[in-house]
């Protein structure tokens, strides 16, 4: 049962088409046409919509950009649903509308049911729906990377528990390792560095400064220098406001305010207002008398010692020789010793560290080889299911003598971690070299795909891993973009028959150029031109009855209306037919 469905793609401005509605279904969709018609666009376009690398030069000339639309048929509770609902998407019953925009410039915009969203978000959603193969991932099946990626997904969890904590292991040496390398190679600079520390601390504690010490000793500075001035004002003040012992006829703004007192209060109890005032006379009276009181203690407690101004300067100077190297103000000073006595710390603890580090890395380095051994156990076992599995599908892809196997090898390295007694090379992965190996024919020695498999050899093994895939880790929609390139006759026979049983677990979309592959399909869409070279909206077709025929004639032998092809291509279908 198909869990989401591909329904329909419309394409505007992108290469060779204009204006052009893709309706899928579910089963096998075949897209044919001439070479040039733009059948691989229907593939640039779902690879746009699922994530794919934007491209200016997809724009059409004279467009101002590219869009692509689909309409996809997500049930509820579906891997693909779920993630579109958390990043805000509506889904329209059971239907998730995505659109991929492209500018002339090579900007690139995505939407997802209705909401804006980057582009990864897509290519997320991708993995859950759709497998996308053209001619460029045969090419990445040579890489010894992909086929240990191909391997390890293959065998699921027996290989992902494993290989997740050898990540884990791994990281986590990297990290002590490149740890250690700074600690040991910049012994020189870090001791230099200590002492620099070392230095300045020992400085700042012999002069023990304390928090704010500097502004209490500006002030005390700014005082003790005016002391005169200071001394005579406030006298003066004292004066005017408490009176002149010397000068008992003076008149001082106490005994003026007291008098006023005395005059309102005779009168207070005949107006409230007066004696309100009265009232404030009289807390005037009050406050001078403090104030006086304050001044005549300021003058007694001012110091004009010289002594005293001279310490206070020497100390001044003292914190101004700090606040000169290690901050704007004691304050600043203070933080600085505070860092750097931490890091003194660190740093004198290098020794202790080395060893520290030097221990865990020698544990993560045994742990690491027991689980590339685990890891590599995993993979052996899985190896030869997973070889067993597209061996016998290449059988039914007219390769019966055909055997695949794997070779998982290492490579010896000093530096490397010790695995079966062996001191061998690892890297991210594990230890392994996986390397996929295929013997076309019986007696033929198994040789590695990218130097013993031809081009039609190489379509039918990664079809074959594909179909051993759609068994162990399926998705709902498979699309192949020339799978059976270099293929011909009963290999491109049985290749359409493979898909069309693929098609019976999943959606499969095939552009092919091949009328063996093309019959087998559910639904044949035609892709063609029009006289000014562009696809339109209707330049997408779906065959029926004698269409297909026409079509199928075509591409047998390049005449639409030869009886001999239109009998041939009649023989194909109704094989299928029977087939299916």
């Amino acid at each position: 049962m198909v869990v989401s469905v591909l329904e329909e793609m419309r394409i505007r401005s992108l290469g060779v088409i204009d204006d052009a509605v893709v309706e899928l279904s579910p089963g096998f969709t075949a897209v044919t046409g001439e070479t040039g018609a733009g059948k691989t666009m229907v593939v640039t376009s779902l690879g746009l919509l699922l994530g794919g690398r934007a491209d200016a030069a997809l724009v059409r000339i004279g467009a101002r950009n590219a869009v692509v639309e689909g309409r996809i048929a997500v049930p509820d509770g579906s891997p693909a649903g779920v993630r579109a609902e958390e990043a805000g998407a509506e889904l329209d019953e059971g239907t998730l509308l995505v659109s991929r925009t492209v500018s002339a410039e090579g900007r690139s915009r995505a939407h997802l049911g209705g909401r804006s969203v980057p582009v990864g978000l897509l290519a997320e959603l991708a993995d859950d729906l759709v497998a996308v193969h053209g001619q460029s991932d045969q090419q990445g099946l040579l890489k010894l990377s992909r086929q240990r990626q191909a391997l390890d997904r293959y065998a699921g969890y027996a290989v992902a528990v494993p290989l997740g904590k050898y990540a884990e292991a791994y990281k986590r040496l990297r990290a002590v390792t490149a740890e250690l390398e700074e600690i040991t190679t910049r012994a020189r600079e870090r001791a230099q560095e200590a002492d620099l520390l070392r230095f300045g601390l020992e400085e700042i504690a012999a002069v023990e400064p304390r928090a704010g010490e500097d502004t209490e000793l500006a002030e005390e500075a700014e005082r003790l220098g005016h002391a005169e001035a200071l001394a005579s004002a406030a006298a003066v003040a004292h004066a005017a406001l408490a009176g002149n012992p010397e000068d008992p006829e003076g008149v001082d703004a106490g005994t003026l305010v007291a008098g006023a007192q005395r005059a309102l209060e005779a009168v207070r109890a005949h107006d409230p207002a007066l004696a309100a005032l009265t009232d404030r006379i009289g807390e005037i009276g009050i406050l001078l008398r403090d104030v006086a009181g304050e001044l005549a203690g300021y003058a007694d407690d001012l110091d004009a010692d010289p002594l005293r101004l001279a310490a206070v300067e020497e100390r001044r100077a003292a914190l101004t020789a700090l606040t000169r190297k290690y901050g704007e103000d004691v304050a600043e000073v203070l933080v600085w010793a505070e860092r750097s006595a931490a890091r003194l710390t660190e740093l004198e603890g290098d020794d202790e560290r080395i060893g520290e580090l030097t221990a865990e890395r020698d544990g993560l380095r045994f742990e690491l080889g027991a689980l590339a051994q685990e890891l590599s156990e995993a993979r052996t076992e899985a190896a030869e299911r997973f070889a067993a599995a597209v061996t016998e599908e290449l059988a039914s892809l007219a390769m019966p003598h055909a055997r695949v196997s794997f070779d998982i090898r290492q490579t010896e390295d000093p530096d490397g971690v010790e695995v079966n007694g062996r001191t061998v090379a690892y890297g991210p992965a594990g230890v392994d070299e996986v390397e996929l190996l295929l013997a076309p024919h019986p007696g033929a020695p198994p040789r590695p795909i990218a130097k013993g498999a031809s081009g039609g050899e190489l379509s039918r093994v990664m079809l074959a891993v594909e179909v051993v895939f759609a068994g162990t880790d399926p998705v709902p929609t498979y699309l192949f973009d020339e799978v059976d390139a270099g293929v011909g006759g009963k290999a491109a026979v049985e290749i359409g028959r493979r898909l069309a049983r693929l098609a019976k677990k999943a959606q499969v979309v095939v552009v092919t150029h091949l009328p063996q592959v093309a019959a087998f399909a559910d639904r044949q869409l035609l892709v063609e031109k029009t006289n000014d070279g562009s696809v339109t909206r209707s330049g997408v077709k779906v065959l029926e009855g004698e269409d297909r025929v026409r079509e199928l004639s075509r591409m047998l032998a390049g005449q639409e209306d030869s009886e001999t092809a239109r009998a041939h291509a009649e023989e194909l279908l109704a094989a299928a037919r029977a087939d299916a």
